[in-house]
């Protein structure tokens, strides 16, 4: 029996962790990646985990591999962001006999898997954290029954450019203790939005007595040090319920969530339930490529961010309460990164979660007019250009998404394309037919060029409603690229308002607005040609004078050697020009389908997949952006990347596993199935869906969706 009962057990824990066991959350912590090591849900509010810093670009998540020093263990972050943001309610145990090692810890303690982060700090004190979706729970283990908690309300990641004149981050707290086991309050801060937090956070066990440290300068939020005397265990818990709307809402999500004090109880549901979303693509390949494959796709299900509570409210963009339809609000959408791969990828995997994401943008435009650019905690940071929930629209809306308003998103798409706000100046644009740099100086082409692909969305989304004015108007619009091209030189370039080119002129030059402002947002003229590509490969092809020109171009793209490849601006992961740590460039591979030589994007492909990604914490290279760079990854792996994130096409690559299987809703199954393959065979030219030649150089969502077999006959170098 006893033998029974000990292989039943391992089963289960051998199917509990079947793809889970593959995710390594340090792959990306070291470097640009900008990821982090602590636990979440897919999609949760809360992401409680290590803060080593609290500002620099280094730290946009809190946390860098390689240092060793911390701060204390704050509730909420964002992965792979350029920016910092969050930091919600830092708290530090203590051992108060070793206090002058707290801000330290052993390297070697440190483990991070699905849903539980742990350390061991120099003083002793063992941290071990673990989440639901809005409350984090944190258990300490101290070596003695003294011990301190430091709770510090003041802290946050901060978007800091001046190290010497740091502005507060809180502009007002009210925060109470309303007994020995719980402080609950609510901050205001402004950082990268402002926005306003609301928590409750209660021990096991009583503190027995706490001291407000003396505030700093700029200070707007109390600091509490907590004395404990612990009982038997010498553990420590504590729960850090979040909302955007409460305190009330805070306590009702701890007690929904987390009504009891059983870490491991938590632990294991968290873990059960990532493995929902981990099992829905099954590989066949060796365990350095699933790590990095479960990773990335772990990756990609961080966010968007449900910001509603159990019941539904939430806070929105107008700073008013409202109720989500089927409690759920998402926020953490950086547009401008996900729009390109990884919201594509998101209506293979997790197509429940896509009218609710489209539904929460069609509400955000009904309060502020347009639609969100890059939302943070329900506020608009209004970084990065374009107005990329456009394509976002189209491409749920053309892959068969019905549970919003075809009519009201064509409304908003237009309005949000035709009145003017940050960002956006549509008189400028219409009266030129692309934005001049002498009014507009910085970032002036890749602002009009990307506006053309949302402006493409536009007539297209006009097409299929039938709306025939509005597609005209915003197809010529789509068109305005051509305004920008240079003939003599061969790139799209900045151009004033006389129709003079901005001189002297050099492709290679890379400019970003917070670092070298010019004509093009975190690249160069190279990187920047293939953007209207997205929409219009013909009208591209027909300006260079033709296919074999076309062809040419993405050569000399590829082989012409960068100057000096700056990473802060965008010049990172380089093959020639194509930058693969910046997002500008994530499709122009796929571009070689169209052109005379396309075997050229599989060889690039195999490149990219085994020079710039790694099973290591320096193993991502440039900001993962809210699982965009993941999203490339894992795309690219299966053999398909949508060029155009909005037609429902993905265009053939080079799978790089054996066999995957896509495991999708009504018990159909989606199978990638490479015959004859090796690293030597990275090249294909036979491709068949369920046993038919495919003759296009893409296949579709539905085809996807539908189920079935995509088979590639791979075939070694000639």
């Amino acid at each position: 029996m006893r033998i029974l009962l000990i292989f039943i057990v391992f089963t289960f824990q051998m199917a509990f962790s079947q793809n889970s066991q593959w995710v390594n959350v340090f792959i990306g912590t070291d470097g640009t990646g900008h990821t982090y090591p602590g636990p979440s849900m897919p999609f949760g509010m809360v992401q409680p985990g290590p803060d080593n810093r609290d500002f620099g670009w280094d730290y946009t998540s809190g946390y860098q591999y390689k240092d060793e020093k911390l701060l204390g263990f704050s509730q909420t972050r964002f992965s792979g962001t350029g920016i910092n943001e969050m930091g919600d309610v830092l708290l530090m145990p203590i051992n108060p006999k070793k206090a002058n090692l707290r801000n330290a810890y052993f390297k070697n303690t440190e483990v991070g898997k699905v849903g539980y982060y742990a350390l061991t700090k120099k003083d002793d004190v063992k941290v071990e954290l673990t989440c639901s979706e809005r409350v984090a729970f944190h258990q300490y283990t101290f070596p003695e029954a003294e011990a301190q908690v430091l709770v510090n309300l003041q802290h946050g990641l901060r978007f800091v450019f001046d190290e010497n004149h740091q502005k507060g981050l809180v502009l007002e707290s009210d925060v109470k203790i309303e007994n020995s086991h719980t402080i609950s309050g609510y901050c205001s801060t402004q950082n990268w939005v402002n926005r306003k937090y609301f928590f409750t956070l209660t021990f096991d066990q009583p503190f027995t007595q706490s001291a407000l440290l003396e505030k700093k300068e700029n200070d707007k939020a109390p600091q509490y040090l907590l004395n404990f005397s612990l009982m038997n265990s010498k553990k420590l818990k504590v729960k850090i319920a979040l909302s955007t709307v409460s305190v009330e809402g805070a306590k009702m999500n701890l007690k929904t969530e987390i009504p009891h004090w059983d870490f491991e109880k938590v632990y294991q549901e968290n873990a059960k339930t990532w493995e929902k979303y981990l099992s829905r693509i099954s590989i066949e390949a060796p365990p350095k490529q699933k790590e990095i494959f479960y990773t990335s796709m772990y990756h990609l299900f961080l966010q968007p961010s449900n910001i509603a509570d159990v019941d539904g409210k939430y806070r929105g963009v107008d700073d008013q309460i409202a109720i989500a339809a089927n409690k759920a609000y998402y926020s953490t959408l950086s547009n401008w990164d996900i729009y390109r791969g990884a919201f594509p990828l998101l209506q293979i995997l997790v197509p429940e979660k896509i009218d609710g994401i489209i539904e929460t943008m069609l509400i955000h435009h009904k309060v502020k007019g347009f639609l969100p650019i890059w939302t943070a905690w329900g506020q608009d940071n209004y970084c990065m250009i374009g107005n990329h929930a456009i394509p976002m629209i189209l491409s749920a809306y053309k892959n068969g998404f019905k549970g919003f308003d075809a009519e009201e998103a064509l409304k908003a798409m237009v309005e949000t394309s035709t009145k003017s706000h940050i960002n956006s100046d549509w008189e400028l644009y219409n009266q030129y037919g692309y934005y001049p740099f002498d009014k507009l100086d910085n970032e002036a082409v890749s602002r009009s060029l990307e506006s053309g692909y949302d402006d493409w969305c536009v007539a297209e989304m006009a097409k299929n409603l039938n709306h025939k004015t509005v597609e005209n108007t915003f197809t010529q619009r789509a068109n305005y690229y051509k305004n920008l091209y240079n003939q003599k030189t061969g790139f799209f370039q900045g151009k004033d308002t006389k129709g003079n080119w901005r001189t002297p002129f050099d492709p290679l030059m890379a400019t970003s607005p917070l670092n070298n402002p010019g004509d093009y947002t975190e690249a160069n003229a190279w990187q920047y040609f293939w953007t209207p590509t997205q929409y219009d490969i013909n009208g591209v092809t027909q300006l260079l004078g033709g296919k074999s020109q076309f062809t040419q171009k993405l050569n000399e793209f590829f082989t012409t050697e960068a100057k000096n490849p700056n990473k802060f601006l965008g010049q990172e992961a380089m093959i020639g020009q194509y930058a693969h740590g910046n997002e500008p460039s994530h499709h122009i591979i796929y571009l070689y389908a169209y052109s005379n030589e396309p075997k050229k994007a599989q060889k690039y492909i195999h490149q990219v997949i085994h020079q710039f990604h790694n099973n290591t914490p320096d193993g991502m290279i440039g900001n993962d952006d809210c699982g965009q760079m993941s999203a490339w990854y894992i795309l690219s792996t299966l053999g398909f990347y949508p060029v155009n994130p909005a037609n429902g096409e993905y265009v053939l690559g080079s799978p790089q596993v054996k066999k995957a299987v896509i495991h999708l809703s009504k018990n159909k199954n989606f199978t990638v199935d490479t015959k004859n393959f090796s690293e030597q065979n990275i090249y294909n030219e036979s491709r068949f869906l369920n046993d038919k030649n495919i003759k296009n150089p893409f296949i579709t969502y539905q085809d996807i969706m539908n189920g079935g077999t995509l088979t590639f006959e791979m075939i070694s170098p000639q």
